[in-house]
Order: structure tokens, then sequence, then C-alpha cells
């Protein structure tokens, strides 16, 4: 049986997730939900930070982060894209250098082709201040943008910085055009309602906050990734 019109020319998407997840909480499961649903990837990349320049020193090894992931992540494959968790920023933060997102997706490019649709999933908070990323016009040379708000931030183009909201203004698409261009394109989603933060999951551990109500923290992380963080006492200190 031949394939139908124009699947043979389909061209290959990859969704990148990328985050301190320092732990990985229900907010970064949900947004990678989201753009799952929307633009239907081949494939989802999690990419924890290695060294990342912008925040400060990360709590939890690079270990249990990795296996935070796997725990969080084991679920979200069904029904979506395989997902797999990229070590490359780890691995390339080795020496102590500081990892910054443009490389990355210069090594994405490289490993993925020309062709291939790769779609940076970042949330509103991240937008608001990429004009203060290493390189971040480049940014749109080797990905397309994939973008969630949550409550509290506003994707309107006032409330962004002028020049970030003028690259937008030329780059706004729809998640099929999106899933369609190998680069340049921007995916706004105002479909994500969940409010919370790695920072303030750390914050509930360390004052004991939740520790003896499992429930509390259960609805900031999934059972399992909170098992973990206490089999192995994250974040105590």
């Amino acid at each position: 049986m031949s394939e139908p019109a124009g699947t043979q020319d389909r061209r290959s998407c990859i969704a990148v997730l990328g985050g301190s997840f320092d732990p990985v909480h229900h907010g970064h499961v949900a947004l990678a939900r989201l753009f799952g649903e929307l633009l239907q990837p081949d494939a989802l990349r999690i990419l924890p930070a290695g060294r990342p320049w912008q925040k400060s020193a990360l709590q939890a090894s690079d270990a249990d982060r990795v296996a935070m992931l796997e725990l969080a992540f084991a679920d979200v494959a069904q029904g979506l894209a395989p997902v797999t968790i990229d070590r490359q920023e780890i691995e390339r933060s080795a020496n102590g250098a500081p990892t910054y997102s443009v490389d990355t997706l210069r090594a994405l490019r490289a490993e993925l082709g020309d062709e291939t649709s790769i779609v940076f999933v970042m949330g509103a908070d991240q937008l608001q201040r990429l004009d203060t990323w290493r390189d971040w016009r480049a940014l749109f040379d080797l990905a397309n943008l994939g973008v969630a708000t949550r409550p509290g931030y506003d994707l309107a183009t006032e409330a962004l910085p002028p020049l970030v909201a003028q690259e937008l203004s030329a780059r706004l698409a729809t998640p099929d055009a999106v899933r369609a261009s190998a680069h340049g394109k921007v995916c706004l989603a105002q479909t994500l309602a969940v409010d919370m933060s790695a920072s303030r999951i750390r914050a509930a551990l360390q004052d004991g906050t939740g520790m003896n109500r499992h429930e509390d923290l259960g609805a900031l992380v999934t059972t399992q990734v909170l098992d973990y963080i206490q089999q192995h006492n994250l974040y105590k200190n």
C-alpha cells in the first residue's frame, strides 16, 4: 500500500526542553506534554543544564537530577513522543565551565542536520529575559521556539523587552507552521495554567514544610520523584 501524499516528505521534528531540573516538577512535565500535543514531535529531548551561568549553584548532583528526570518522564511518552534524557550539557560542563543554550542548539543542529525542525521549549519567564542570553538572536537561526505562559507572566509584546518583541513580531506561527519549519518560527501557547518553581519546592523541603504531608508536596512533584528526594536526603540543607 502506498503512503498518503506528503508522508514521505514530512519534516522530522524534535522538541527540546532544557532546565536545571533541581528538582524536576509538575510544571516541567506539563510543559513537555503541552508541546507534545501541539507539535506531535517525533522525539522529545530533555536537557538538564550543566552549569547554568544565570543561576546559582545547583543543589542536587548531576546523577540525582538525571535519575529524577527519568522517574518524572517515565510515563510522558505514552501517547506522545519518545523521551530521551540528553546529558550533553552535563558532559560539557565537567571542567566547571558554564553552559549556554546557543552552544547546545549548535550541537543539536550539527547532529540532526539542516532539515530537522528543532523546537526549543521554554516558559514565558524565560522569554521575558531572552535578550540577556548569550548570542540570543542566533537561537532563531538554529531552532524554533515554543513558549508557554504561566500565571503571573504576560506574553503580550508590550510586556517583553523591546528587542525580543521586535524579533517575535515577524516570527509568530501556528504549531503546524513551526513543525514544518527547521528554525526561525515561534509558537506561543497560552494554555499552561501551572504555577510552581523548583525554588519553592526546595524551600518546602529545607524547612520541613510538607515533609509529613506527602500529599502537599505530591501536588508539586510526582510521587516517584518525591520518594527519590526523601530516600536520598536531598535539599535538606
